[in-house]
């Protein structure tokens, strides 16, 4: 399993590689913008979410506008996406819940966020530390679990594992980091379908590495 120097590695070649500070790739104007963004991003690609959302934004701003309306007022704005009516019937819910119980604003704790309608583990964490800068756990996708697991960081496809494994591993202020620096090399090189081990930065330190 990985080490605290060999994840201090992995860290700055990626850096080197995409940027020193990572962020999220979905447009947002506020926390409330970013929450209702990565509730739509599930089984969506980020750049599928960010047409929708300029639109979507321009129509609608505030929890109380979005608590106002009936899940099929957003079909039409929501409707290419992935999953589309569970996601629109989640953001009217917590649109309702953040509107007349956290007057109108988006928690910035994770218990109380993952207690919205259609709000994990993950979307928490994605809000959280983007929106707020507070560093309560990682945010952790396919990307992650495939990269973590190909670096020997973890042996199980279960994001909760890999997350408490990553927070071991990782000082609290790289949290948002690793987990976009994941996504980034998931993308471009060290995809689920097929590794590009001639291509990754990584290659003489992997273990899973057919380049060595």
């Amino acid at each position: 399993m990985a080490d605290r120097e060999f994840i201090d590695e992995v860290m700055r070649r990626l850096k080197k590689r995409y940027r020193e500070e990572m962020k999220t790739s979905l447009e947002f104007a506020n926390p409330w913008e970013l929450l209702v963004a990565t509730m739509l991003s599930a089984q969506s690609q980020d750049i599928q979410v960010n047409r929708v959302t300029r639109e979507l934004f321009k129509a609608y701003r505030t929890p109380r506008e979005f608590a106002k309306l009936r899940p099929n007022q957003l079909y039409r704005h929501i409707g290419r996406l992935g999953l589309y009516r569970s996601k629109g019937r989640n953001i009217v819910a917590t649109a309702k819940i953040l509107y007349n119980d956290f007057n109108g604003s988006v928690p910035r704790d994770m218990e109380e966020m993952v207690k919205l309608p259609g709000v994990g583990r993950k979307t928490a964490n994605v809000v959280l530390g983007n929106a707020f800068h507070v560093y309560e756990g990682i945010a952790i996708d396919t990307h992650c679990i495939t990269v973590a697991n190909r670096l020997g960081i973890a042996r199980t496809k279960n994001p909760r594992a890999i997350e408490a494994k990553l927070m071991e591993l990782v000082d609290r202020k790289e949290y948002v980091n690793v987990s976009h620096l994941f996504i980034a090399l998931g993308r471009d090189v060290c995809t689920a379908r097929m590794k590009h081990c001639s291509d990754c930065m990584l290659k003489d330190i992997c273990p899973s590495s057919d380049a060595r």
